[in-house]
């Protein structure tokens, strides 16, 4: 008896692991790739734009 509730304890706490992980993703926006694009396309401009001779 005494093995099965040792067994029993991995059993529980993958369980909580599961419904806490899955709780703590439910409030997650999803987010697209479109500041990302931005953020590069202005990167390229600045990179493609001739600099100052110094």
């Amino acid at each position: 008896m005494a093995a099965l509730a040792w067994l029993l304890i991995p059993l529980v706490a993958a369980i909580g692991a599961g419904l806490w992980g899955s709780w703590a993703n439910r409030t997650r926006k999803v987010r697209s790739d479109g500041p990302e694009l931005i953020g590069y396309a202005r990167f390229r401009e600045a990179m493609e734009r001739p600099q100052p001779n110094r």
